[in-house]
């Protein structure tokens, strides 16, 4: 599964911190907003509410007990003024209130309220039709009550409702039955709310680039080391082992330069330690192979000569003058392998090389090891290649003698050419390579069966064609075929000196 795409990390911090602001400035916006609006609210409320008793109180003493018309339209009147309009009911009859005849009387807006009425001004009439049920309950009651609500074109207004009490001459008050009502206009109640929200988003817009101005800065100061320290990690991972950061400040993203650098100086020290070690095993290996050589050259003629006497000696003596003559052979490769390793663990390793027939290159290895029988070939004529015919030599050996040695008949070498490449297939026939073992074929001293860890071959010779192969910038790949055997398939450029590598 595809891991899922996130944001970098300076997307995540501007992000982060653009969140913070707009929740913080909401949050503190929005508490000053709801504070300040019941605020200005309540002071219109109570003021509105204040003014009303004070005209309500003006009325008296009234002049009629059970008014007519006249008389409710002269309480309406007295109680409108400005933008406040009133309404006087009496036992079914009510009258409203005229106002300023300098008011203009534009038409009834659309989409009003049910039963609302505009005359004069900008503030609707009041009639019965608007009144809620439970305001006119409390005045009925002979409570003065209040309610805001919203009348007409989306704007606020406060409605007052209060009854008209009648004082007996023995100081005692009853109701006469008189019901007055005051819508109270809060537009401009409304105007300084709306600012206020305006401010807020204002607020909130110039706090989030505030805060976005911030996080570039900060993502600046945090990004900086922190690509400098992925910097300095791929140059480590690439082979730089002197790569140091530095350490500037003393925070944690300057302990985490220290722990690198750290790191980087304790690798450096190991991957010196064994490197140097390395070097001293390869010198090791190669001074041994070169003073070997002298007494495994004695050796070998003595041996040879037993080989000669084995057949005249009594059977112990000749089995093992035999015997001793094998191994003398067996040490003398391996010898020879490991000082081919040497000089290419050493960079000493060199090509001679020569415009060679490929196919005539294949049938000499094949008959100087008398292999040309037993080896099937597909080699078209006129394949020519600048390679080192030894070398060549030493990678076809090996692979078809491991394939003769391992594998089962036919084993079939066969060729191919492009204008650039020269290719050579070994396969055999055999069960193949177990897939644990393909990807250490070519591994120094790797034998796929320990069964025969000690009898057959020195366990270098795929490791030195894969050298070789390399020394000549091609290279050599094994797979299985899918109906049996392992198959090698060796690419040499046909010119060094030219065409693609």
């Amino acid at each position: 599964m595809a891991p899922r795409p996130s944001l970098g990390l300076r997307a995540r911090l501007l992000s982060a911190f653009a969140l913070l602001s707009v929740v913080t400035a909401a949050a503190a916006a929005g508490a000053i907003y709801v504070a300040a609006r019941n605020d200005i609210l309540q002071r219109a409320q109570d003021a509105a509410v204040q003014a009303t008793k004070s005209q309500l109180e003006g009325l008296f003493p009234l002049r009629s007990a059970e008014p007519g018309p006249d008389e409710l339209r002269g309480i309406a009147n007295k109680m409108t003024e400005g933008n406040v309009r009133a309404m006087a009911i009496y036992r079914g009859a009510y009258s409203t209130g005229d106002p300023a005849p300098a008011d203009p009387a534009p038409a009834d807006p659309p989409g009003g309220s049910p039963g609302l009425r505009r005359q004069g001004g900008n503030t609707p009439v009041v009639d019965p039709e608007m009144l809620p049920l439970s305001l006119r309950r409390e005045v009925a009651g002979g409570n003065v009550a209040w309610q805001r609500v919203v009348v007409w074109q989306g704007a606020p207004y406060l409605l007052i409702g209060a009854p008209l009490l009648i004082a007996e001459p023995d100081g005692t008050a009853r109701m006469s039955g008189i019901e007055v009502y005051v819508l109270h206009s809060l537009q401009p109640e409304q105007q300084s709310i709306d600012g206020l929200a305006t401010s807020a988003w204002l607020t909130g817009g110039a706090a989030l680039t505030f805060a976005v101005i911030l996080a570039l800065l900060a993502t600046r100061g945090v990004l900086r080391p922190v690509r400098e320290l992925g910097r300095a990690a791929r140059l480590l991972g690439e082979g730089e082992l002197r790569t140091r950061i530095a350490v500037t400040g003393s925070d944690e993203l300057a302990d985490v330069a220290r722990t690198f650098n750290n790191t980087a100086a304790e690798l450096e020290r190991h991957v010196e330690q064994l490197r140097q070690m390395e070097a001293d095993a390869r010198r090791f290996v190669a001074d041994v192979s070169h003073e070997l050589r002298t007494p495994l050259a004695a050796l070998a003629a003595v041996a040879d000569v037993l080989d000669e006497e084995a057949a005249h000696l009594p059977e112990p003596a000749g089995r093992a003058a035999r015997l001793v003559s094998q191994e003398t052979l067996n040490l003398t490769g391996l010898v020879n392998d490991l000082i081919e390793i040497s000089r290419f663990d050493s960079g000493v390793a060199a090509l001679a090389l020569n415009e060679v027939d490929v196919a005539e290159l294949v049938r000499a290895t094949l008959r100087s090891r008398g292999w040309s029988e037993s080896v099937e070939t597909e080699l078209p004529a006129g394949v020519t290649a600048r390679l080192d015919p030894r070398r060549v030599d030493v990678i076809l050996a090996n692979l078809v003698g491991n394939a003769l040695r391992h594998g089962e008949p036919p084993v079939s070498v066969r060729l191919a050419a492009d204008p650039y490449w020269v290719t050579l297939e070994v396969r055999d026939n055999g069960p193949g390579l177990d897939e644990a073992v393909l990807p250490r074929v070519f591994d120094r001293f790797y034998k796929a069966s320990a069964a025969r860890a000690r009898s057959e071959g020195s366990g270098l010779g795929l490791a030195i064609a894969l050298e070789n192969a390399r020394l000549h910038r091609g290279d050599l790949t094994v797979s299985n075929v899918p109906d049996g055997g392992a198959r090698f398939t060796l690419r040499l450029p046909r010119d060094l000196d030219g065409g693609p590598e």
